[in-house]
C-alpha cells in the first residue's frame, strides 16, 4: 500500500507494506505512479516508509522472482528507474524521510530525493551485490554524484553498509536526527520547504535556470506582494 497525505504544501507519499519491510514489487509501482500523480502542485515532497524497522528494503524478491526473462527484467528496471526520476525531478523539493534502513533498491530511491534525513539508528547501503546484481534504478549514477565515482564504486562494489552518521560524514545523508526526535523533526524540515522560494532555488541549485531565466524568476518574485508583505515586516523590527 502507498499512502499520500497533504498538508499546507507538503506531499508525504508513504510506503506501508509491513509484512514486507516496505519492499517494492509491480503492484506497489502502481501505487506509486498514482501518488505522485495526485502529489502534483505541491510546493514540496516527502517520501517515507511506514514503522520504524525499513524505509525501503530493496525490490520484493518473492514477487521479483517471477521475473525470468531478460524482457520481463529490464522492463521492471526501466519502469522503477522512471519512477526515481520522477522523485528526482519533482519541481519542489524532495525529502527521503529514513524511518528505517535503506539497503539495495530502498537506497536508490533514497538518492532520487534532494535531501535524506534519517534517524541515528538507520543504516543504509548499496548491497545489491550480496543478490549478484547491480543497481538497476539509477542510484549507482545518482550515488556518485553525491560522494564522487571513486567512493561510489567502493560502497557499491562492496555492498557496504553504514551507519546513519558515517553516512551523514559521506555526504550519503544530510541530517542525522535522534530516534524521539525523528517524526517530528523531518515533518518540520519538510514543511519549511513546502514554500515556491525552496522550488525555484532548487532549479538554480540543479542549473536548471540560464542566468536570463534565474534573472526574470527573481524578479517575478521581488515585485509580488508576498515580498513586499515580508520586506515591510523585516524593515519594521528596526524602528
Amino acid at each position: 500500500m502507498v499512502e499520500l497525505e497533504l498538508q499546507d504544501g507538503l506531499a508525504v507519499v508513504t510506503i506501508d507494506r509491513p509484512h514486507a519491510r516496505n519492499a517494492i514489487d509491480p503492484a506497489t509501482m502502481g501505487e506509486l505512479e498514482k501518488a505522485l500523480d495526485a502529489a502534483e502542485g505541491a510546493h514540496a515532497l516527502v517520501v517515507t516508509g511506514a514503522g520504524e524497522k525499513a524505509f525501503v528494503s530493496g525490490g520484493d524478491l518473492k514477487e521479483l522472482a517471477k521475473l525470468r526473462t531478460l524482457e520481463e527484467a529490464a522492463g521492471m528496471a526501466l519502469r522503477m528507474r522512471a519512477l526515481c526520476e520522477r522523485i528526482a525531478l519533482f519541481p519542489g523539493p524532495v525529502v527521503a524521510a529514513l524511518n528505517g534502513h535503506a539497503f539495495g533498491g530502498g537506497a536508490e530511491v533514497a538518492v532520487a530525493a534532494d535531501i535524506r534525513v534519517a534517524a541515528d539508528d538507520v543504516r543504509i547501503g548499496f548491497n545489491q551485490t550480496t543478490l549478484a546484481i547491480v543497481p538497476a534504478w539509477g542510484g549507482a549514477e545518482r550515488l556518485a554524484r553525491l560522494v564522487g565515482p571513486a567512493r561510489a564504486l567502493l560502497l557499491a562494489g562492496t555492498g557496504r553498509i553504514l551507519g546513519a552518521v558515517e553516512a551523514e560524514r559521506l555526504g550519503l545523508v544530510d541530517v542525522v536526527l535522534p530516534r524521539g526526535e525523528f517524526a517530528a523533526g523531518w515533518r518540520e524540515l519538510a514543511l519549511s520547504l513546502a514554500n515556491p522560494q525552496a522550488g525555484e532555488i532548487k532549479r538554480l541549485t540543479t542549473g536548471g535556470r540560464t542566468p536570463r531565466e534565474a534573472a526574470g524568476a527573481f524578479a517575478e518574485l521581488w515585485v509580488a506582494e508576498e515580498h513586499w508583505e515580508a520586506a515591510e515586516r523585516v524593515m519594521s523590527r528596526g524602528k
